[in-house]
């Protein structure tokens, strides 16, 4: 059975979160039925909202230490799990796939009332987040990529991630942690806070068996999105760490290049996991670019 927390057998859990000023910022915290599966959404604050999907295989909680600062800046942030993610459950019948996780998310904003959002992706979160505006632009205020990439899989990738289903499903998804947590974070990271790699190492192990080897294959036949990227014309910012080893810089550049007006910033001393490394360096950055949408 995976680890679960108690609030996963609620339909909906409201309560506050405390601000430095001594106020409370809402926060609303549930389960919702989408597409026939059970989608685990957080939101905290109020504004603009901004949607933020965790790569492969996380959850929302990728964004513990992004949420509450965004918030405090007015915007209403919202995480979700991907379905077979985190506290999400995937009916047998559909572990995942890119359109499916597009469209679970575009129902989390219907179910919250959220006609429109700042949509944000970090690494497989990329890929959805360019199915849903290929699939409803009209839903995006604005665009954010974090250490992501639009190419689709070489043949080398492929291979890694079909490695990666293969793992989860002979050994169990705790298995992928020691594969990935050395391009999550830096060695430095490592070495010095441990407690962030044993924090990562837990929401891998969260995953089930069929939700990894979904999101593998994503990862492993996603689309060319390169022309898709030409079509973006809402703000869009790239956030990427100088150490990602997974999608190197490189990559950002050229949706920089491809997305007209795009900013792009390179956080150092990241890995592949810099919104929760750096946090701090990735909210101020989200936060200095987000002011133009009001």
């Amino acid at each position: 059975m995976r680890p679960r927390l108690l609030l996963a057998s609620l339909s909906a859990v409201i309560s506050s979160t405390a601000l430095a000023g001594g106020g409370t910022m809402p926060r609303q915290e549930g389960m919702l039925d989408v597409n026939g599966a059970q989608i685990h959404y957080v939101s905290v604050g109020t504004g603009i909202p901004m949607l933020l999907l965790h790569g492969y295989p996380l959850s929302g909680e990728l964004f513990a230490r992004n949420r509450d600062a965004l918030a405090a800046a007015d915007y209403r942030v919202i995480t979700i799990d991907h379905r077979g993610y985190g506290q999400s459950v995937a009916p047998a019948s559909d572990a995942g796939s890119l359109k499916t996780y597009a469209l679970d998310a575009l129902a989390v904003m219907d179910q919250l009332n959220v006609p429109q959002a700042i949509i944000g992706g970090m690494s497989m979160g990329g890929p959805i987040t360019f199915e849903m505006w290929r699939t409803a632009p009209g839903r995006f205020l604005g665009m954010i990529l974090i250490d992501t990439l639009a190419n689709p899989a070489g043949i080398v990738e492929q291979n890694i991630w079909k490695g990666m289903a293969q793992k989860a499903s002979t050994f169990g998804p705790q298995s992928l942690a020691p594969e990935l947590l050395k391009d999550m974070l830096t060695g430095d990271t490592r070495a010095r806070r441990p407690a962030d790699a044993l924090f990562l190492t837990g929401i891998v192990s969260q995953a089930s068996v069929a939700g990894d080897v979904a999101g593998a294959t994503v990862l492993a036949t996603r689309p060319d999105s390169i022309p898709t990227l030409k079509t973006i014309t809402v703000p869009t910012l790239i956030l990427e760490g100088l150490e990602d080893t997974v999608y190197p810089p490189e990559f950002s550049v050229k949706m920089q290049q491809n997305i007209a007006g795009s900013k792009l910033v390179i956080v150092p001393g990241a890995a592949h996991a810099a919104i929760y490394e750096k946090a701090g360096a990735m909210n101020a950055a989200i936060i200095a670019w987000a002011k133009s949408i009001r």
